[in-house]
């Protein structure tokens, strides 16, 4: 058997298929878009999130040595029966400030921005889908 060359459909029921071919087009490069977009801000708040961490353990590193010196030059320089005393005070504030830092930092992530330009973007396409489905 030949191969007959395939004509392209003809008559009213072209427009209909050229129509949807148009559609799925547009929104297959419209997905495309999104999900370069959301890959592209992963990537960024992945490399920015990295350094948060690298930046906040060498502070907590070099933070908690310098107290420990600091501690033990204030514990040798007050007088041996006020000793105790200071270790439960200077333990009492450490923990307090440990609390509130913790709570601060807490709140701080629950704020994140993580993917808020694709959130947006995602946002401006379902405005303009709901009103292309309104002027129909």
């Amino acid at each position: 058997m030949a191969d007959t060359p395939r004509t392209p459909p003809q008559g009213p029921g072209r427009g209909i298929f050229d129509s949807a071919q148009r559609i799925v087009t547009i929104m297959v490069g419209m997905v495309e878009t999104r999900l370069r977009l959301i890959v592209v801000e992963l990537e960024e708040e992945k490399a920015n999130l990295f350094q948060l961490l690298l930046m906040a353990c060498i502070t907590l590193i070099f933070t908690a040595f310098g107290l420990m010196s600091l501690l033990v030059v204030l514990f040798f320089a007050i007088d041996p029966a006020y000793r105790l005393t200071a270790m439960a005070t200077t333990t009492a504030v450490l923990l307090l400030l440990a609390v509130i830092l913790g709570a601060w930092t807490l709140g701080k992530a629950r704020r994140s921005t993580l993917l808020s330009a694709s959130r947006r973007q995602l946002k401006i396409d379902r405005a303009l889908l709901d009103k292309d489905e309104q002027d129909e």
